[in-house]
């Protein structure tokens, strides 16, 4: 793949305060909009879980080539989208916000198929503290 050269890319779309709201609540329903950022925060059961929500984050950001900011104690860990370049919220911002989105809530278990997910009754092995 070949590097653009810097300032030949199209300005991308900087999203207003409503768009984003609009946009959260249609495709991102336990993201919000506060202070110039769409976040999340992600409960865990304790502190291994939320290294291993990080360093999940970290891949996809990476991979991405689009990083977050983020937040963390011993049982939750807060995402906090915003495109620095672009001063404000863009398509990246959304897209990268749905691939966590869907990482981090994937739920095995509730799926057809071999993979039973990690047991959360179990507090030895609980992960993450789902939505549903």
């Amino acid at each position: 793949m070949v590097e653009e050269a810097k300032g030949t890319r199209p300005a991308e779309k900087v999203y207003s305060e409503p768009e984003i709201i609009a946009k959260l609540e249609k495709d991102l329903p336990h993201w919000r909009y506060e202070n110039g950022w769409i976040r999340r925060k992600y409960k865990t059961h304790g502190w291994k879980s939320t290294l291993m929500v990080i360093n999940t984050i970290g891949h996809l950001a990476e991979a991405a080539w689009h990083h977050p900011d983020l937040k963390a104690s011993y049982a939750w860990v807060e995402v906090l989208l915003m495109n620095h370049a672009a001063k404000g919220v863009t398509d990246k911002d959304f897209d990268l916000a749905a691939k966590i989105e869907s990482v981090v809530q994937w739920q095995p278990g509730q799926e057809a198929g071999s993979l039973e997910g990690t047991p959360q009754t179990d507090q030895r092995f609980a992960y993450i503290k789902y939505d549903n």
